[in-house]
């Protein structure tokens, strides 16, 4: 699934190819994408004015003229893109929106068919639909004393709080993964164990993992490329995540793939020892020398 670099790169790709331009007519496929398409919003989005392109966590935002907002999620495998009217429509299209004054058209491809597009009238629909969806807070304005407690107040370990986009909104399994390794934490840590420096350095990590990635304009597994169509390259700079076997890049022990919160995790035994699991030890075996006394 796209994450916060590939959907940041994608947002930074289209704005300058759809700002100020109009959507002259706007079709949707008969296949039904995770949210069904209402066809009177097509009426309403014919000749609006795109005025900006932003991003929230893992969604795209089309803000129109007139308050309207379209909203984009790319699901598993998702491409939202610009391409040349004359370029042959690419299987496992749902939506083209035509472009006025340009042979240019912006197309969203979804093999798998778990994104969506959502029609919004007003700003105060689309801010009650993140609302309602609990979305957290941007990984780049995350406040330290929120980020703390967070974790203080949580049994669940850091590699499920980092997937929960409730508390934190963009970061998936790629980047969970390779901040934890940044952070030198074990991703089976319980949040509670976590200490006030280890958690700033946590946060801090997460936000290198992730400028370091929108640099390189995300990783392209499967399916991601970004709005020009190209690829990304940070998949050529994983220090952990896909990597299992492989030799770490800081203590060469080799990396290892375990199954947490429902997803493939990947981590150095060495580098991310799970230091709260020796002072748990450490505790029972201080117990049992106080009751053999």
């Amino acid at each position: 699934m796209p994450e916060l670099p590939e959907v940041e790169t994608i947002v930074t790709d289209l704005r300058p190819r759809l700002v100020g331009r109009r959507i002259a007519s706007f079709r949707v496929g008969k296949k039904n994408l995770r949210r069904p398409w209402n066809t009177r919003w097509t009426s309403a989005l014919r000749g609006k004015k795109i005025e900006t392109v932003v991003r929230r966590g893992k969604w795209i935002v089309l803000r129109l003229e007139k308050g309207l907002h379209l909203v984009f999620h790319l699901g598993m495998t998702g491409q939202l893109m610009v391409v040349q009217a004359r370029q042959p429509l690419a299987s496992h299209t749902h939506v083209v929106a035509d472009l006025d004054e340009t042979d240019e058209q912006l197309h969203f491809r979804d093999i798998r068919r778990f994104g969506s597009v959502t029609f919004f009238a007003g700003e105060a629909h689309v801010n009650r639909f993140f609302h309602d969806s609990g979305l957290g807070p941007e990984p780049f304005d995350l406040e330290p004393g929120y980020w703390r407690n967070c974790l203080a107040r949580t049994s669940r370990c850091l590699k499920a709080v980092l997937l929960d986009q409730r508390v934190l909104a963009g970061v998936g399994n790629i980047y969970a993964d390779e901040a934890l390794f940044e952070a030198q934490l074990h991703p089976r840590r319980l949040g509670r164990t976590v200490r006030p420096q280890e958690a700033g350095r946590l946060r801090r990590a997460v936000i290198q993992v992730l400028n370091r990635a929108i640099y390189k304009r995300g990783s392209s597994i499967r399916d991601y490329v970004g709005g020009n169509g190209d690829r990304g390259e940070y998949q050529e700079e994983f220090r952990v995540y896909s990597r299992a076997g492989a030799p770490c890049v800081r203590c060469r022990r080799p990396i290892r793939r375990i199954r947490l919160a429902g997803r493939s995790t990947y981590f150095c035994p060495s580098c991310q020892r799970n230091r709260s699991q020796f002072r748990s030890q450490e505790s029972r075996v201080r117990s049992q020398k106080k009751s053999e006394w």
